[in-house]
C-alpha cells in the first residue's frame, strides 16, 4: 500500500515504458486524491505537430491507498480520472 506520492510513483513505473526511454514517457506524474493516487505519463512534443500521434490512446494507473490495489484507467484529465475510478473501484473484501 502507498502512503506516499513517491511511493505511489514507484508503484506506477511498472505500467509505463521506461522513461526518457525511445517512445516512452517523459516522466510521471502523480495527483493524490481521497482514496488513492493517478499515476499519469507525459509524453515528449512530436517532432512534427502536424503529424497523427505514434499510438493511440494511453492510460492513467490508479493505486489504492486502502489496499495497493491497482487499476488501468483511461487517459483523462485528472479530475475526470477520479471521477471513473470511483464508479469503477470496489475495495476488495478478503
Amino acid at each position: 500500500m502507498p502512503t506516499t506520492p513517491e511511493e505511489a510513483r514507484e508503484i506506477g513505473r511498472r505500467y509505463f515504458r521506461e522513461v526518457g526511454s525511445p517512445g516512452g514517457p517523459s516522466g510521471l506524474f502523480v495527483h493524490e486524491f481521497d482514496v488513492g493516487y493517478l499515476v499519469r505519463a507525459s509524453w515528449p512534443a512530436p517532432a512534427d505537430p502536424q503529424a497523427p500521434p505514434a499510438g493511440p490512446g494511453g492510460s492513467n494507473v490508479a493505486i489504492s491507498k486502502a489496499d495497493g490495489e491497482v487499476t488501468q484507467l483511461p487517459n483523462h484529465p485528472p479530475e475526470e480520472a477520479v471521477k471513473i475510478y470511483h464508479r469503477w473501484y470496489r475495495p476488495s473484501t478478503s
